[in-house]
């Protein structure tokens, strides 16, 4: 009965969202007016970095990440696992106009991050390296680009561990946890796949694989929820603890987590054409789908099992991961027809209710994302990487919309 429910709501969204597309498709309205707010808000979001460097000229901030509680700007180290996402916005906005002027701006803010090509210190290169190198190689076939996508590699496939079968998440905390893997890192895994390709260099997708079959033995409950960390003994590949980080408790399934395990197996499935892992990302979508609390608009509340549903914040960066991510599975799946209509049906939630006004939000395009409830931050706040997965998830909506491949 629930699942019949939510068919007949995705269908009245889904519908929304076509009729936008396709009854605008003869001017392109629809999809100019989304990608010309994109770019007056990035292009504002451009002036506040400006600004922000003419009061802190001795910063090597490089990223904008969220708004802080007074709406100030948070600018972010190229350390910092989203510093990637802003120059991918850039890059993407490129794709969506063809304008040089974001390409010069993206290829600006890309090169800031060269020097995380030798950080091994973390897990999160495909953030920081795939969204912006990774775009740039895609969209211009920049050499450079492609050396340091190929070096960021190397470099992250240092922290795998052939006795846990993962490659290692956090090294903070150690007396907290022993080797952590989050289900964050299934996103890193097409960082490595890439190589493979760009090299010929098997070793970067087995060591994807069989981080992959590792998270989906262990990451995974029964009813496909996620633990966020799953805590390794590094020499025997033990299972030491499983537990939830950022979600509501250790039971609880984190809507973020469980966004980035649709899109992670996924992707491996592209990858790979290996069936399980089909097989996955379809059970995870069912999790979500069939979920009691997952609310009619399809914007997730931060976590599925948040104490106080319906008066708990959401995360629409969630839900752009979730659209982008049912975009491309809606082309692998039986069951595709079904994913289309639920990522047509959040992105008409996201434009109609979560994006900021021109002129909001310092220039982020979206509203309302939740980083860290548990710990107090980035609670219903503008995120960086809800915008870039908005975006991605808007142009694989067009590619479909025309018959094109989604990738």
């Amino acid at each position: 009965m629930l699942l019949l429910q939510r068919k007949t709501q995705f269908k009245i969204l889904a519908l929304l969202f076509f009729f936008l597309i396709s009854a605008c498709s003869r001017t392109h309205n629809f999809e100019k007016k989304i990608i010309t707010h994109s770019e007056a808000q990035m292009t504002l979001l451009l002036s506040e970095i400006q600004n922000f460097y003419h009061r802190s000229p001795d910063s090597n901030e490089v990223s904008p990440r969220t708004l802080d509680a007074d709406g100030n700007l948070v600018m972010v180290k190229s350390k910092d696992w989203t510093s990637g996402f802003f120059p991918g916005v850039l890059w993407l906005l490129y794709e969506l106009t063809g304008k040089e002027t974001w390409k010069n701006h993206a290829r600006d803010f890309t090169k800031n991050l060269e020097q995380e090509k030798n950080n091994g210190s973390t897990h999160d290169m495909g953030f920081k390296i795939y969204c912006s190198f990774g775009n740039s190689y895609r969209l211009t076939g920049d050499t450079r680009s492609r050396k340091i996508v190929i070096e960021s590699a190397y470099t992250l496939a240092k922290r795998f561990n052939p006795s846990v079968g993962c490659i290692r998440s956090w090294d903070h905390n150690r007396d907290k946890w022993s080797f952590p893997v989050i289900i964050d890192n299934m996103m890193n895994l097409e960082l490595l796949f890439s190589a493979t390709r760009l090299t010929g260099d098997p070793t970067f997708r087995e060591i994807a694989v069989i981080h992959a079959n590792t998270t989906m033995e262990n990451h995974f409950r029964e009813d496909f929820g996620t633990w966020h960390v799953v805590d390794y003994h590094p020499d025997t590949g033990q299972v030491i603890k499983k537990n939830t980080h950022q979600g509501y408790n250790h039971d609880s399934t984190w809507s973020r987590g469980e966004a980035w395990a649709l899109y992670g197996f996924t992707l491996c499935y592209r990858e790979t054409r290996d069936k399980r892992y089909l097989e996955q990302a379809e059970n995870i979508a069912s999790f979500i789908l069939n979920h009691p609390n997952l609310p009619d608009d399809l914007v997730p509340y931060w976590d599925f099992d948040a104490p106080n549903i319906p008066d708990e914040p959401r995360d629409v960066s969630a839900a752009s991961i979730m659209a982008s991510a049912f975009y491309e599975l809606s082309r692998y799946s039986k069951n595709g027809s079904l994913y289309k209509r639920t990522a047509d049906s959040i992105m008409s939630s996201i434009i109609n209710g979560y994006m900021s006004r021109k002129k909001e939000a310092k220039g982020f395009i979206l509203k309302h994302s939740t980083g860290s409830a548990p710990s107090g931050s980035e609670v219903d706040v503008p995120l960086i990487y809800s915008d870039y997965y908005f975006l991605e998830a808007l142009i694989r909506a067009m590619r479909l919309e025309k018959g094109d491949p989604v990738i």
